[in-house]
């Protein structure tokens, strides 16, 4: 793909300094600190509407990610306000016409942060764009990304900020420009990350519909039981009867003859495959699906727990330091 001029975009580089006021700068810094904790798309979303709505306010917020499975930049929707399903159509796929020159435009600004103007968009996209506009009352379309080094065509990660005019009002083009420049790199890392999580996640869930929607009685409930097995393994079911007993990590360890933390990466396993949010929804799920029975787990019991030290001076001499 060469990049190419279209005279719709309005590139922000060197055009003003940006300066913060004192309220934009604890913005910038809570974000840059709540953002190793997002990794989930509902996540993300409550991110970008809390601290960097103080620095760049806006209602539509497309976030791609190039996802190498299926080879293609997959464009994913945030919005705060009802969009008619006409204009979320249009980001729905990186290849349709307003998406596509979208990134023609930020291609030919040289990769630097563009403010692209909706009423000069070419043939293609100009339908596209008209409708975009009169929805969201926006002239232009900030437009951002990462590519690979030296491969500008090979885009890793790619947002797309539009705002109403007046809401942004309190701001030049080239302010906003730049304060997307400045929070690109967070932008594209937490991105990355909650992409993969939520694509790992997709699969796992999938798996697990597939072995459950299978038929569970007659010469098929064999193959239903060990395709679940395969997706929560027999240990970590071992470890979800002791979970639903109440037992803490040390002690479902000591009952299994295994390290704590061994036990703690089952059970962070077992939440992502069940799409558990904590050990009580994980737990909930496994009997829903069957994966653990109602019955007392079978094995060792737990471990009675230490009696209480006696106070300093009733202790024995016999071992004292």
């Amino acid at each position: 793909m060469t990049p190419t001029s279209t005279n719709t975009d309005r590139p922000c580089e060197g055009s003003e300094t940006l300066i913060l006021n004192p309220g934009q700068a604890q913005a910038v810094v809570r974000l840059v600190e709540a953002a190793p904790a997002v990794r989930r798309r509902h996540q993300f979303f409550v991110w970008t509407q809390s601290q960097m709505q103080a620095l760049l306010p806006h209602q539509l917020l497309v976030c791609g990610a190039y996802q190498r499975q299926r080879r293609a930049l997959v464009l994913d929707a945030f919005y705060n306000l009802v969009l008619p399903a006409d204009v979320l159509q249009q980001f729905s796929d990186a290849g349709s016409a307003l998406p596509a020159a979208l990134v023609q435009a930020w291609l030919g600004g040289r990769s630097q942060p563009v403010a692209v103007d909706m009423a000069r968009l070419g043939t293609a996209a100009a339908a596209a764009g008209q409708r975009v506009r009169a929805a969201l009352g926006c002239s232009h379309l900030l437009v951002h990304g990462v590519s690979r080094p030296q491969r500008p065509d090979e885009i890793e990660s790619l947002f797309i900020l539009g705002a109403a005019d007046g809401l942004a009002a309190s701001a030049s083009l080239a302010q906003r420009c730049a304060c997307l420049d400045l929070m690109l790199p967070h932008l594209h890392s937490t991105w990355q990350r909650v992409s993969a999580n939520e694509l790992v996640l997709q699969g796992t869930a999938g798996s697990l519909g597939a072995a459950l929607a299978r038929p569970a009685a007659g010469p098929a409930a064999a193959a239903a039981t060990s395709a679940t097995t395969g997706v929560v393994t027999e240990r970590e079911r071992q470890i979800l009867r002791w979970v639903r007993e109440g037992l803490s990590n040390q002690e479902i360890a000591t009952v299994l003859g295994i390290s704590p933390l061994t036990v703690k990466n089952h059970i962070q396993k077992i939440l992502r495959k069940l799409n558990a949010g904590n050990r009580a929804q994980a737990v909930a799920q496994a009997l829903a699906h069957q994966l653990i029975d109602a019955a007392k787990p079978a094995g060792r019991t737990p471990p009675p727990p230490p009696p209480p030290l006696p106070p300093p001076g009733e202790r024995s001499a016999v071992g004292d330091p």
